[in-house]
């Protein structure tokens, strides 16, 4: 069981870092070539949240050695709040992005064109890409990730209760 959580916390230890690292060396006065080049856009709150759902994984890793069922159960809850709950946000907030591009009726709004960002049809692009799509990408990989670390979690709690109730009857 614990190579789905360790899956889910390395997936959350590389590419969330990776999207967010352009932001925090800016905010530490960090200038690296490199990453600056890529241009990617700033990060929202939700992303940082997001990043806070490490903290459940680690939390399970613990209930897992121990075979603590509150703790797991805390575990849980915990993806629901900071792993769920972001991914949620990002789906309302991109889907309007995504509908526009995949029905034809958007214009590209450029980082640094100029242009009025009031317009309604206008959708942001990331190297060629449309930024939202991009985004549900990530929503749908994560919340597999985040669905699997439930069901197995739910898994070790019901063994758990039942080699509890097993010992019980001896």
């Amino acid at each position: 069981m614990a190579p789905i959580f360790t899956i889910g916390s390395s997936s959350r230890l590389t590419t969330t870092p990776a999207k967010l690292s352009a932001d925090i060396l800016d905010k530490l006065d960090i200038f690296v070539l490199e990453i600056e080049e890529l241009q990617i856009p700033q990060p929202l709150l939700w992303e940082y949240l997001w990043c806070l759902s490490i903290l459940p994984s680690v939390l399970s890793l613990s209930a897992i050695k121990k075979n603590q069922i509150t703790t797991m159960k805390r575990a849980i809850m915990g993806i629901i709040a900071l792993g769920n709950g972001p991914l949620i946000f990002c789906f309302c907030y991109y889907i309007s992005d995504c509908w526009r591009y995949l029905t034809g009726n958007y214009t590209v709004l450029e980082d640094n064109s100029g242009e009025d960002e009031s317009d309604e049809n206008a959708i942001q692009m990331w190297q060629g890409y449309p930024y939202g799509l991009l985004w549900f990408a990530f929503v749908l990989l994560a919340t597999q990730v985040h669905m699997f670390f439930m069901y197995f979690a739910n898994n070790l709690i019901s063994a758990w209760k039942a080699r509890g109730a097993l010992r019980k009857q001896q």
